[in-house]
């Protein structure tokens, strides 16, 4: 979950596993093969064999390390889930992975489960791989992960020491606390706990995260002053460092935000009489005195006692009345099975909706008491206003 404050953009779906998105940006491809190439190289080396039997151990090991990364966000994913934070998809990108959460955790032990989640996924393969090592292998395993040149090294303990050295590098370098890294987002846990202050956590973890970007940016700037080798090396740290501290510096200003708008809810700026349509209504009365009076592509459907039962969709009474049936009512049509989707508590923060994929997808929700009546409807706009006000 390192790089979570990027998102990736559009990505092509590779897979699904427990019902989640699996997907890779287009500059994963890029690094997919680079890495293959480079990793050709090194087996070549180490095994002293063909180029042949280079490239193939190369394509498994390279395909295995990025298996291990979706196993690493997986972990993250399925405790996330469980915890009640929906999981948007896992995407595969130039710097590794990221399971992309619908919301935030709420509080600091779900961050905290969560979070060890990831590294505690790549400790268990480390473990298997060394332990794997230790098994077939006649030299110390250490010994193989390092590709010592005193020990012979088949394909199979090639493949095994790569996976257990790439994997502990990556958790060791995950576990640095800086924001947004795991170790970040573990110290922002502690801190939270301690201090019961979210923000201030953020702030603490988000500074820190910073600095070890402008670190890392440094330090590529000095391997490619250095020249030679290290010229790659050094562009690729200087990269990652700018992306983190960018990444750290964005949770530091959206936490400015957040304070600012701690004490809005959903209440307070919802329109408290939205237009509702009955859901005894005639579909040729809806079409008329709905859909056709106001433009909408959509209405809130309400009972008698005005309980929110559904949204009611202009294409779909247009089918109905086009099949021959304009006499059916609005409750035959509403989307009841998705009313659930819609809801949205009047108490809620407004905060919380900044990343709520309900609100971005369909451009408004229906705030609903503990009776299910309809009480308001809040909109996109309304919550774009409302921090622009707060911002003015």
């Amino acid at each position: 979950m390192p790089f979570a404050m990027f998102g990736t953009g559009s990505s092509i779906q590779l897979a699904r596993v427990f019902g989640i998105r699996i997907g890779a940006s287009p500059s994963w491809f890029v690094v997919l093969f680079v890495f293959i190439y480079l990793m050709s190289d090194t087996f070549q080396k180490v095994l002293d064999g063909s180029e042949t039997q280079a490239y193939v151990v190369a394509v498994a090991a390279v395909m295995l390390f990025f298996a291990s990364i979706v196993l690493h966000e997986l972990g993250h994913a399925v405790v996330a889930q469980r915890v009640g934070i929906a999981i948007r998809g896992i995407d595969l990108w130039f710097f590794g992975g990221v399971a992309k959460m619908a919301a935030d955790p709420d509080t600091p032990g779900k961050e905290f489960k969560i979070s060890i989640a990831g590294p505690l996924v790549t400790l268990a393969i480390v473990a298997v791989c060394t332990g794997l090592l230790a098994l077939i292998s006649d030299d110390p395993a250490w010994k193989v992960i390092v590709f010592s040149s005193d020990v012979s090294i088949s394909p199979a303990l090639a493949l095994l020491g790569f996976l257990a050295f790439i994997n502990t590098a990556v958790l060791l370098f995950n576990l640095i606390p800086a924001f947004p890294l795991d170790g970040g987002r573990l110290a922002r846990a502690l801190v939270w706990k301690l201090t019961g202050n979210r923000h201030a956590a953020t702030r603490v973890s988000g500074r820190i995260g910073e600095g070890f970007g402008y670190l890392l940016i440094g330090f590529g700037v000095f391997l490619v002053a250095r020249g030679s080798g290290t010229v790659v090396d050094g562009i690729w740290l200087a990269v990652l460092g700018w992306f983190l501290a960018q990444a750290a510096r964005g949770a530091v200003l959206q936490t400015a935000l957040t304070e600012r708008i701690s004490d809005i809810t959903v209440a307070d700026i919802m329109d408290t009489e939205p237009v509702t349509m009955p859901a005894s209504l005639p579909l040729s009365r809806a079409e008329d005195e709905f859909f056709q009076r106001y433009g909408w592509d959509w209405f809130p459907a309400v009972d008698e006692n005005g309980r929110f039962l559904g949204v009611v969709r202009r294409e779909r009474v247009a089918e109905q009345i086009a099949a021959g049936r304009p006499a059916l009512q609005v409750t035959e049509v509403a989307e009841v099975g998705d009313a659930a989707g819609w809801r949205v508590p009047s108490d809620r923060p407004l905060e919380s909706l900044l990343g709520d994929d309900r609100l971005r997808d369909r451009r408004a929700l229906m705030v609903v008491d503990g009776e299910g009546v309809l009480r308001g409807v809040v909109t996109i706009e309304q919550v774009g206003r409302a921090i622009a006000a707060t911002l003015a």
